[in-house]
């Protein structure tokens, strides 16, 4: 029982010192715990004081989440979607975190990366052209009625 108690304040310090050095959802802190080999009952104590002392917050991770992958890996929304849902994330909290993402910006994003991978394709059939560069802009995960609707802009 001792020993128990132990693991269970061990694991609380060790996650709320890895949530306060970056941001990670509750799914994530969850299989961690779990590592610990400790009780589901007390897994969840863990997980609702993190969040209490707000070291957890799905909604803030989702932000940031959505932020690094827009910026950064230059992702679309069905892309980072599908990895927020394989995270175990609700509809509700993945919908907030992509709302946040600035229209005009997406689009600009959409364009210049169709228009760099335009660039790079050596042949002269246009279809040809157009097929390549919209499967690399659904790889990237943008939305295939804004890839048709952009298309003219990117092959300019």
């Amino acid at each position: 029982m001792e020993n128990q108690e132990a693991n269970v304040n061990q694991a609380y310090s060790k996650m709320a010192q890895l949530c306060s050095r970056s941001e990670q959802c509750s799914t994530d802190i969850r299989k961690k715990i779990l590592a610990y080999e400790i009780v589901d009952e007390i897994v969840d104590e863990i997980i609702e004081k993190l969040i209490e002392e707000k070291y957890i917050d799905d909604k803030r991770y989702v932000r940031a989440y959505v932020n690094d992958k827009f910026k950064i890996n230059k992702w679309g929304k069905i892309k980072m979607r599908y990895y927020l849902k394989m995270k175990g994330l609700s509809d509700e909290t993945i919908e907030y975190g992509l709302e946040n993402i600035d229209e005009e910006k997406y689009k600009t994003l959409l364009v210049k990366t169709m228009k760099t991978k335009a660039k790079t394709i050596k042949s002269k059939d246009k279809f040809q052209k157009m097929g390549q560069v919209i499967r690399y802009a659904q790889n990237r995960g943008f939305e295939p009625e804004l890839i048709h609707r952009y298309m003219n802009l990117a092959l300019e």
